[in-house]
């Protein structure tokens, strides 16, 4: 970490007053971006893109727009230490900087000219990939405004063409809440504690007074349902393709459980940050983790790529450049009470009032009585299939036709011509297949990620090509 360039942050501030991070990680995320909406002396937003181990920051007054005709000031201030981009807090009035400040957003900066050569100029011209704030935006040098000269005056424009483009919209449309807590800066300045409000409901409710060991919880597994359907009574949510995971709130810190009970925590640090900022001890809550592709739909094997990140110093760098995000869909326990007796509607109904809804960690919502509707949807977008939950299920831990799950996938008959290995031995990652469309043969790629080696052996065998099976694929068509 280089520590000489946080000199002007930490004389800044008072160690053990303010709460802020003053640098001791040695953890490296490099190309992460955040954006701080800080309620100082004057509410402003703090852009800072990470360089060189640390991030260089600039306080913009005014907040982003969309518009590339609106520009805005940014004033270049201190660097930050890489950890600041998991603060949010208070910072105590008469420190530098008094007031409440919220994570507004996070994710992955790429640079579209070398910072090194073009920050010297007065350029730096970018992309950044968060929950809010997408596309293509630059800096530029002024020296200064309105007749003043000061070198840490920048103008910061949205670019045009790349799609994100949103005439005459400001930062405030992108949606107030933190990314992280789900608050407002006003909320936390004000110590509102959503927990708190959800416990208050629960003995009215009627909730067992007792912990929940996530440890010790087995999961409520849905049952195969052929064909999507409209019922009053139900609930439908989309199903998620990724890791079915538990997480939780424990005295020993945050808690990622895989269906099988593997410990997932070290594996997504970033989904971890974010279950730590969730409101309510003893909170245990049910979930999909999944990873997204650049149209936002989870990509299977962008998960397993990053499942299988070992090293610290790729993990921390995969947690920036390809993100996980845990979708939560059902609340079983908080604050020393266990909500698994209620009604499915009412466990989601508090989980809402606790969750974000945008960021790492956020809610899944759901639809009633139209699940024929939703599924069409879920066919249109070439997503993974609905989730249909009754209503008043309690959350029993098995197999239950309370509820059920109906995938997109639909079968066909193909012929195998050739595959494509992965470095791992005895494993592919792509079957070439081929269909008959009409007597003509339509050539297409089977995504068969991690497929078993006794399954190599059953599907391709080099000395039988090509060779006829049938698999199941989103589309009818390959």
């Amino acid at each position: 970490m280089p520590h000489h360039r946080l000199a002007k942050y930490r004389a800044k501030r008072t160690p053990g007053v303010t709460p802020e991070p003053f640098g001791e990680s040695a953890d490296a995320r490099p190309r992460l971006f955040c954006v701080q909406l800080h309620a100082a002396r004057r509410r402003h937003y703090d852009l800072r893109l990470e360089m060189e181990g640390v991030l260089r920051s600039w306080a913009v007054p005014n907040g982003f727009s969309a518009d590339p005709a609106t520009k805005r000031l940014a004033v270049q201030t201190e660097d930050h230490p890489v950890e600041y981009a998991d603060f949010e807090g208070l910072i105590p009035q008469g420190e530098y900087g008094g007031g409440s400040m919220i994570l507004w957003d996070r994710g992955l900066w790429v640079p579209l000219l070398p910072p090194e050569e073009s920050m010297p100029k007065g350029k730096l011209l970018f992309e950044l990939r968060g929950f809010k704030l997408r596309g293509k935006w630059t800096l530029v040098k002024t020296g200064g405004t309105r007749g003043k000269q000061n070198p840490d005056e920048w103008l910061l424009i949205k670019e045009r063409g790349d799609g994100w483009v949103r005439r005459g919209e400001d930062a405030e449309a992108f949606a107030p809440q933190s990314v992280l807590s789900g608050l407002t800066v006003e909320e936390l300045r004000d110590g509102v504690d959503r927990a708190a409000e959800v416990v208050d409901e629960l003995p009215a409710l009627k909730t067992p007074k007792r912990a929940v060991d996530p440890r010790q919880v087995e999961l409520m597994l849905a049952r195969q349902r052929d064909r999507a359907f409209r019922r009053e009574g139900w609930l439908f949510e989309l199903k998620y393709d990724g890791y079915r995971t538990l997480a939780a709130r424990t005295t020993g810190g945050p808690l990622l459980l895989s269906r099988a009970g593997l410990d997932l925590t070290p594996r997504f640090p970033e989904v971890a940050r974010a279950v730590a900022a969730l409101p309510g001890d003893g909170l245990v809550v049910d979930g999909e983790l999944v990873v997204l592709d650049d149209g936002g739909r989870p990509t299977f094997q962008g998960l397993q790529k990053r499942a299988q990140l070992t090293r610290r110093l790729d993990v921390e760098q995969g947690a920036v450049e390809r993100p996980a995000s845990l979708y939560l869909f059902d609340l079983l326990a908080i604050g020393g009470h266990d909500l698994r007796g209620l009604p499915l509607v009412e466990r989601k109904r508090l989980l809402a009032k606790l969750v974000p809804p945008l960021g790492t960690v956020r809610f899944a919502d759901h639809v009633e009585t139209e699940g024929e509707a939703l599924f069409g949807q879920v066919l249109q977008r070439g997503l993974e299939g609905v989730m249909a939950k009754k209503a008043t299920s309690t959350y029993k831990g098995g197999r239950s036709d309370d509820w059920l799950k109906v995938r997109a996938d639909r079968r066909g008959e193909f012929w195998v011509v050739g595959y494509t290995e992965q470095e791992t031995p005895g494993r592919v990652s792509s079957l070439d297949v081929v269909a008959w469309r009409e007597g003509e043969p339509v050539y297409a790629v089977y995504a068969a990620p991690g497929l078993a080696a006794d399954a190599v052996e059953r599907v391709i065998d080099e000395r039988d090509y090509p060779r006829r099976f049938a698999v199941q694929t989103r589309d009818s068509t390959p």
